[in-house]
């Protein structure tokens, strides 16, 4: 995965030389039709090397702990009101022929898997944790997603972040929903009470504070895809 990895991002600095020399007065805008086309090339690129037989392992010997920065689109970290929505539950609903609604426990019951992986960020920096979580491909078949199922979309509580996956990377056996970190539940740093994790994604496309696992047709954007960042967001 890591010479996967080092290709695209030679491949993504590329892309920026190309845009670079295509730059001229009139500022990034006049760049935008360039940046569809690169973006729609690097996806291609990245689904042709994309395999599910590819498994990451950890390449520090340490987990980050606590040291491992915690994103989030609110003032603060989000926290679910239990007093004013109810008992958390994660919905699994679109395409599907069995919608789900799993209350915190429900997940944790559910036959699940503790893995060392790598947190890939788009910032460049790299960092070695553990999660423990339910596959999302397991969800999919309690679910029982129906044909037409090609993308899903993650939802959140943290001001209504959420991203849309490619369904192929969804299923990808270290594509977890994630209850605990490190041995402990999941806080409110990290995403509490459940996120989507997985290493074949850059970590804005892991979205935390899970609310709606919903399986679609079409793709749907996500909150930082709408604005420029890549959709597709492989490593």
């Amino acid at each position: 995965m890591m010479d996967r990895r080092r290709f695209l991002t030679l491949g993504g600095l590329s892309a920026a030389a190309l845009i670079a020399e295509a730059c001229d007065s009139r500022g990034p805008k006049s760049a935008q039709k360039l940046l569809r086309w690169a973006e729609r090339e690097n996806e291609g690129v990245e689904r042709f090397l994309f395999r599910h037989t590819s498994m990451d392992h950890a390449a520090s010997a340490r987990n980050a702990g606590r040291r491992m920065p915690s994103y989030y689109i609110s003032d603060k970290p989000p926290v679910w009101d239990e007093a004013a929505r109810g008992a958390w539950a994660l919905e699994v609903t679109g395409a599907v022929a069995r919608p789900l609604r799993l209350t915190l426990r429900d997940l944790a019951r559910l036959p699940h898997l503790t893995q060392r992986i790598n947190h890939y960020c788009v910032e460049g920096w790299t960092a070695a944790t553990t999660f423990t979580g339910v596959r999302v491909s397991h969800l999919a078949q309690l679910a029982g997603i129906r044909p037409d199922a090609q993308y899903v979309d993650f939802q959140s509580f943290d001001s209504g972040y959420h991203e849309s996956w490619d369904l192929e990377s969804a299923m990808h056996p270290q594509t977890l929903v994630a209850f605990a970190r490190e041995g402990r539940f999941l806080d409110p740093w990290y995403g509490a009470p459940a996120r989507v994790h997985s290493p074949v994604k850059l970590g804005y496309k892991n979205t935390k504070y899970l609310t709606k696992v919903v399986f679609l047709p079409h793709r749907n954007g996500g909150y930082w895809s709408d604005k420029g960042y890549e959709w597709y967001g492989g490593t």
